[in-house]
């Protein structure tokens, strides 16, 4: 059963009212049939662990860049400084524990 990835509950009753096959898949296993419409990013672990690593990686390059300016002597751009702390910030908002997960 090829489903398209649902975003919100509202959008989930919606398909659920239009299509009767959707309805029976619910009935007989309401569990699979939720998660096979879950978001891309709830469900699939390898898109989160490679935007953490992109941002890792990103993050390593920009402290890398800091420290051979400075061992250079040379002047540090701000914009260096702004994309790694972004990238810091992007870290700490993803590794963080969801709210909604403490319940």
């Amino acid at each position: 059963m090829a489903m398209e990835k649902v975003q919100s509950v509202s959008e989930l009753a919606a398909r659920v009212a239009a299509d009767p096959e959707l309805q029976k898949a619910l009935k007989e296993n309401p569990v699979q049939a939720l998660s096979s419409l879950a978001a891309p990013l709830r469900s699939d672990a390898m898109i989160y662990r490679m935007v953490v690593a992109a941002l890792g990686l990103t993050l390593m390059v920009a402290a890398i860049g800091v420290i051979a300016l400075a061992f250079f002597e040379k002047a540090i751009p701000d914009s260096v400084v702004a994309f790694g702390s972004g990238c810091v910030g992007a870290l700490a908002g993803l590794l963080a524990p969801s709210p909604v997960a403490r319940e």
